[in-house]
């Protein structure tokens, strides 16, 4: 049986286009991370995905509440087994960088799957690894049935970082797969 992903490339256009850096948004990066990490397990006969956004362009609801609630909706809907949300960080000093990941509980199924593919997005791509960490207000960790990580690949508003997320979309996509592969000790096809 294969193992369920809900993919949910973060933000939407127009609505909440997430942060902005240098020009670029944060929901154009989600996007195309997303997609690239769907192809990568839609080719893989071990894993059966859904996608929460399947064009750039496509807007999920009206206002960021609404949104939120369709994706876990979705989720829920689909009986994922695991909830992976991407993001791209931001922070006003353009010096803070690096990667991490949310779950809602420490030791937990999240927790261990998070670990993993930060170890991987952190080696690969030679981002900071600033650690997995718990936080119960994300409405997507709060509401979903199934283990849900919310990944920060790196952040939008350094520089150094940006230019990891535009040009190695795919380096972060696959640091992801990777991740669920050694998670689930499975060997690459």
């Amino acid at each position: 049986m294969p193992i369920k992903i809900f993919i949910d490339p973060g933000h939407n256009p127009k609505t909440n286009a997430g942060a902005e850096g240098f020009g670029f948004t944060e929901q154009d990066i989600t996007y195309d991370i997303g997609n690239i990490l769907y192809d990568l397990l839609k080719g893989d006969y071990r894993f059966e995905v859904m996608i929460s956004r399947k064009s750039k362009d496509e807007v999920i609801a009206t206002n960021q509440s609404t949104s939120l609630i369709n994706r876990v909706e979705q989720a829920n809907k689909f009986d994922a087994d695991y909830f992976l949300s991407i993001h791209c960080n931001a922070n006003e000093n353009q010096n803070i960088n690096g990667s991490e990941i949310y779950v809602y509980n420490r030791y937990t199924q999240a927790y261990y799957l998070a670990e993993i593919i930060l170890k991987e997005i952190t080696e690969n791509l030679k981002t900071k690894n600033n650690g997995v960490k718990i936080n119960k207000s994300f409405y997507v960790l709060r509401k979903t049935k199934m283990p849900a990580l919310l990944i920060e690949l790196a952040y939008i508003t350094n520089y150094e970082d940006l230019k990891k997320l535009t040009a190695n979309g795919f380096d972060f996509a696959f640091s992801i797969y990777l991740g669920l592969l050694s998670y689930f000790d499975l060997q690459k096809l």
